[in-house]
């Protein structure tokens, strides 16, 4: 499985943890960065990984459904 997928993710997250003490606008354009590359990421993975966290938010959400009622 090849793992290039992780390059736009590791860069957002880099990128997001070095502006996160930001206030200014190069801040907030560092978010967004860090949005379209987690989207981008997730749709560049294969599906065993797509897969696996559909799987880990279906169980996720059935648990906190369970807590709230």
């Amino acid at each position: 499985m090849p793992l290039f997928f992780l390059i736009p993710l590791f860069t957002g997250l880099i990128t997001g943890y070095f502006f996160n003490k930001k206030n200014d606008e190069i801040g907030y354009i560092a978010g967004v960065f860090t949005a379209i590359s987690v989207i981008l990421c997730l749709i560049l993975s294969p599906w065993q990984v797509q897969l696996g966290l559909l799987m880990l938010v279906l169980v996720g959400s059935n648990q906190l459904l369970r807590k709230i009622y």
